[in-house]
């Protein structure tokens, strides 16, 4: 019973931990549109300056892993005059995350898994429990892929990323090219292959 109680509460914490770190997506796009005929694409630059709070390398972490993702969907760059125009947009938000983990102590009293009274852990009784508390700072980005038609300015396709961010740049050089692509996955065309 013990084992039990402290399994459940590792898988527990291991699934609140890997939930807080997972990159969380959506997206929505006019279903009247057939994607599959959009050819060329231009980027129309970054909303309300909000690039500003990246450095050079991850804006061109960034734009490099969106061509990869468009160029594998059988769209093409071009400087201006595409079929549609890409916006994008990010901010980046201070969290704080809270963990508890409680500690329990034996005493006198029942405990589970047998019958009788005597020293145990947790069980009814004169056992303690304690929790402590944890607290850590992190920040969250969230970043918003707009695909607008060139002509019409109507809003095609948008997709929304959130996830931490990644304080190493080394990190940050794997990890943005695997969330444009999680974040890519939304978009109404597969890859070719």
């Amino acid at each position: 019973m013990k084992k039990t109680i402290k399994l459940f509460g590792l898988l527990l914490l291991l699934v609140l931990f890997t939930a807080n770190i997972q990159a969380q997506v959506k997206s929505d796009y006019d279903k009247s549109v057939d994607f599959s005929k959009i050819k060329t694409y231009a980027f129309a630059g970054w909303e309300k300056d909000s690039d500003k709070i990246l450095n050079d390398f991850d804006k061109k972490r960034i734009k490099d892993a969106l061509q990869n993702e468009f160029s594998s969907r059988g769209l093409n760059y071009v400087k201006s005059g595409g079929d549609v125009d890409i916006t994008l947009y990010i901010v980046v938000s201070e969290k704080t995350s809270t963990t508890a983990y409680t500690t329990y102590t034996g005493g006198m009293g029942y405990y589970g898994g047998r019958r009788g009274w005597g020293m145990g852990y947790g069980g009814v009784g004169m056992g303690s429990a304690s929790t402590s508390y944890s607290e850590s700072d992190y920040l969250e980005g969230t970043f918003v892929v707009n695909m607008f038609d060139k002509n019409t300015k109507k809003l095609l396709w948008e997709g929304v990323i959130t996830s931490v961010v990644k304080d190493k740049p080394k990190k940050r050089e794997k990890s943005i090219p695997k969330n444009i692509k999680k974040l890519m996955k939304e978009y109404p065309v597969k890859p070719i292959k």
